[in-house]
């Protein structure tokens, strides 16, 4: 009876996590379709091992897309809660559709509007930045309390499809004039008195900013 026992859960174990790769291949294919950007998998990946290794709980997400990785954090493990805030209506409804889909709404709540102006009087582990891009110091300065004592920000897009080193890769006006103010961006976290960042060339690049 053990031995079968042992076998039943295996399977349940396989199913459970094969149909989790379909929901999420689902929401990938989405994306792609209808050019809804998400995070590369080499990016998405690291976060979710930062998530399980230091233990997060608690995270705030600027730029909710269409849930594709609020859903991935909250399935790193069970004690993990988003709370996680898109500025686009279509993309905030096919958000909370994914994320009851994946039976997440009681650990993930998606907040419709702009991010810089809600207001949380609780902190989180985690702040993960992947917004509009041109407002990412904006987003750091408005949530820089809201940040646990070892906490972590977490911004995505540094590199910008390699433009941000190599400005001549865009002759598009409005892309040069984004990805000098996020080249400003990766000056004010260098640069800033109250904490360390480091970066990674990981996925679209990503920056670690800790409190010093």
């Amino acid at each position: 009876m053990l031995n079968k026992n042992r076998g039943l859960v295996f399977k349940t174990a396989v199913f459970l996590y094969n149909n989790h790769m379909e929901e999420i291949s689902q929401i990938k294919r989405f994306a792609k379709t209808h050019s809804v950007p998400i995070m590369k998998d080499e990016g998405i990946d690291f976060i979710c091992n930062y998530i399980t290794e230091h233990d997060v709980k608690t995270i705030l997400e600027i730029g909710t897309g269409i849930g594709y990785s609020s859903i991935r954090f909250a399935k790193t493990k069970e004690d993990v809660f988003v709370s996680t805030i898109e500025f686009d209506i279509e993309r905030y409804h096919e958000a909370v559709k994914n994320v009851a889909d994946n039976d997440l709404m009681d650990r993930i709540i998606v907040y419709l509007g702009d991010a810089a102006t809600f207001n949380f009087d609780r902190k989180f582990d985690l702040i993960f930045i992947d917004g509009p891009k041109a407002q990412y110091r904006k987003f750091f300065e408005h949530f820089q309390d809201n940040l646990s004592d070892k906490g972590v920000f977490i911004s995505d897009n540094l590199s910008f499809h390699g433009m941000v080193d190599d400005l001549s890769l865009t002759h598009n006006y409005s892309t040069i004039k984004l990805v000098k103010k996020i080249r400003k961006y990766i000056d004010f976290l260098k640069t800033n008195p109250e904490f360390e960042t480091e970066f990674l060339t990981l996925g679209d690049g990503i920056a670690i900013t800790r409190k010093k």
